[in-house]
């Protein structure tokens, strides 16, 4: 059987998607997967990033992670995306990468691979339901396989029990937090593995 093989793809303003992606990229590896953690680039202004101390740290911290480009959408058998939820839908930041896959999804390369994402927001119920919903809606155009946790683990319950896929409080990633992006990850590249091989 082949290796799965995972992008992790990521976008984090203050940190928690940041932490969100490398806990899945261990259980990723930790599984059996070949993983390449990925961000995608900034669109916000430099000054509106430099401005506010927070983001800035975290644009500096992340700075040596490769930017996710095409090639890696090619190479991948399976996404792993994690971005903040902005107004109840994705960050402008991961959509405006996802917007310039048209040409991949044309060619059908985006196709018959697995997804599965994960998101945050600064309250409880600040839109992180439908910001999953909306980018597994993506998912269905591109004829991706989608692969939410559902309630397959006691790890979902214990961190909230969201079945499309887990979501933080901003700031707020621990170790429960850690136990179901570990068994979403993994779940990931089991499927991954059952679908490429």
């Amino acid at each position: 059987m082949a290796t799965p093989k995972i992008a992790i793809i990521f976008y984090s303003t203050y940190g928690t998607n940041h932490q969100i992606a490398a806990e899945a990229k261990r259980a990723a590896e930790e599984a059996g997967a070949e993983v390449r953690l990925l961000r995608v680039p900034e669109t916000a202004p430099k000054d509106v990033v430099e401005g506010q101390d927070a983001w800035k740290a975290q644009a500096e911290k992340s700075s040596d992670i490769p930017e996710v480009t095409h090639a890696d959408m090619e190479w991948a058998n399976g996404y792993f995306l994690s971005a903040p939820t902005r107004y109840g839908v994705v960050a402008s930041q991961m959509r405006a990468f996802i917007d310039t896959l048209g040409p991949l999804w044309m060619e059908g390369k985006l196709a018959n691979k697995t997804f599965t994402g994960t998101t945050s927001a600064q309250n409880v119920h600040g839109g992180q339901e439908t910001t999953l919903q909306s980018l597994y809606v993506t998912a269905m155009h591109w004829g991706a396989i989608i692969v939410a946790p559902g309630y397959t683990d006691p790890a979902l319950f214990e961190s909230g029990g969201n079945p499309y896929g887990y979501s933080a409080q901003a700031g707020q990633f621990d170790d429960k937090g850690k136990a179901a992006v570990a068994h979403q990850a993994k779940r990931l590249v089991e499927f991954t593995a059952k679908i490429a091989g």
